[in-house]
């Protein structure tokens, strides 16, 4: 189905060893930013039990996990492209991350405002 690309040290030839850095900073990054958001499932789920309806923190709950998971598959495979690209010395590669992350983060937000509206009332 899907051709095995070959392994990363056997493409191209090796990039300024600031740029490989540099990418793994930026992938260690979306790391971080995966394990926040599975912080936030976790905290949403185990600690506040009586913090507005049951199905709605649920739901919030299951998209910060999704958008978690999505973050973290989502920066190895960018890390991935990038480092392939700079070995070929090809032009960096559009990335769908940022849309993805900023979409996902504003719907999490209008689902918390209507928790903590419903929480209120």
């Amino acid at each position: 189905m899907f051709a095995p690309k070959p392994p990363l040290r056997s493409v191209g030839t090796d990039p300024d060893y600031r740029f490989t850095l540099a990418n793994e900073r930026t992938f260690l990054a979306w790391l971080r930013t995966g394990l926040a958001l599975l912080a936030g499932a976790v905290a949403l789920a185990s600690l506040v039990h009586d913090f507005g309806p049951r199905p709605l923190r649920i739901v919030i709950t299951a998209l910060l996990l999704a958008l978690s998971l999505t973050v973290t598959i989502g920066g190895y495979m960018r890390w991935d492209r990038t480092e392939r690209a700079l070995r070929e010395k090809r032009s960096l590669p559009t990335d769908p991350m940022p849309r993805i992350i900023v979409s996902g983060i504003g719907i999490i937000i209008v689902a918390a405002a209507v928790l903590v509206y419903l929480a209120e009332f």
